[in-house]
């Protein structure tokens, strides 16, 4: 706690010597924050939440249930996280499985495998921001580097740390000494309700559109919060250094960071997306804070991934130095 103490009495004291560095750091975040993620993430938010709130995951995620069910052993609910997770970028794997787990869609375990490899950057911000960031002309072995390793993590991890999470009931699978099929229910069990004062669909739609608007609001303002926090931070080395310590943004908030190196150091960039930095932990706090999934759990499997990802770089130099990071 003393320690903890005398961090914020040195970042107060940055702050307040160094107006015009703290000034510039702060804008950094901001600008990030309006100009790149809400953009590309708050339609993802509005949307995921409307669709998790009108019972419509298990319908969207059959676009890849019949590969990624099987293989994965995993729920329609689960596919609908992974698909979003890979897709929309991080941190809506993170809200959609804490979303998800809030309504009882799916369980704390399935919630804690999710996040385990599902949390990533997106896609579109790899190739259209970092990549071209980082000098980088292939394309293949990034992104492989970036999310089949993952991919494959989370299939090591379904048979064996999570291989008591429940399969699927098979299609046809009939009850034990009976005719009958087994049916999946689509949600958790509730009491018997007569359906009479059951509302139009209409204002179902407007009362999930709205809520998941406040809470995608609220959540996003959140991430803007953590993203000039921890751009500001650079501020300390700044100040006792005489000179930004770079190595250190992309640790801190990735985005700003990898600004700041302007394509310096490629490998270690690549692995702090893998990772995410400080921010993007807090972010993935937020998110799952008011859920019973684990934080520290996350950032283990984070570590794990980025330690994969560095035996993968190390294998391709090895075997093809001569295209290594090109």
């Amino acid at each position: 706690m003393k320690l903890l103490t005398l961090f914020f009495l040195l970042f107060t004291g940055c702050i307040l010597t160094h107006p015009a560095q703290s000034l510039a750091y702060a804008n950094l975040g901001l600008g990030l924050w309006f100009q790149k993620m809400i953009p590309a993430l708050l339609p993802f938010m509005i949307l995921s939440g409307v669709m998790v709130r009108l019972d419509l995951t298990e319908k969207i995620s059959m676009a890849v249930y019949p590969a990624v069910g099987p293989l994965y052993q995993v729920r329609r609910n689960v596919c609908y996280c992974m698909l979003l997770g890979f897709l929309c970028g991080f941190p809506m794997g993170a809200r959609v499985a804490a979303d998800l787990r809030e309504r009882d869609r799916i369980t704390a375990r399935e919630g804690q495998f999710l996040l385990a490899f599902c949390n990533n950057i997106g896609p579109v911000y790899f190739c259209s921001f970092a990549l071209p960031l980082l000098g980088r002309k292939l394309i293949f072995p990034y992104l492989f580097g970036m999310y089949g390793i993952p991919l494959l993590y989370g299939l090591l991890l379904r048979y064996t740390v999570y291989r008591d999470i429940a399969s699927p009931p098979r299609k046809g699978r009939k009850l034990p000494g009976t005719g009958i099929p087994v049916r999946r229910a689509s949600g958790p069990l509730r009491a018997c309700e007569a359906p009479s004062g059951e509302k139009a669909l209409c204002l179902r739609l407007l009362e999930a559109a709205e809520q998941s608007v406040q809470a995608s609001v609220q959540g996003i303002l959140t991430l803007g919060g953590y993203m000039i926090l921890f751009n500001l931070m650079n501020l300390i080395p700044h100040v006792l250094l005489g000179r930004p310590l770079t190595v250190l943004g992309p640790l801190l908030e990735i985005t700003g960071g990898l600004g700041m190196l302007d394509g310096q150091l490629p490998l270690f960039c690549l692995l702090a997306l893998s990772f995410g930095g400080l921010s993007c932990i807090a972010q993935t706090y937020s998110c799952i804070r008011d859920t019973d999934l684990s934080l520290s759990v996350y950032v283990a499997h984070k570590a794990i991934l980025t330690l994969a990802e560095g035996a993968y770089y190390l294998c391709w130099f090895l075997l093809r130095p001569e295209t290594f990071l090109a």
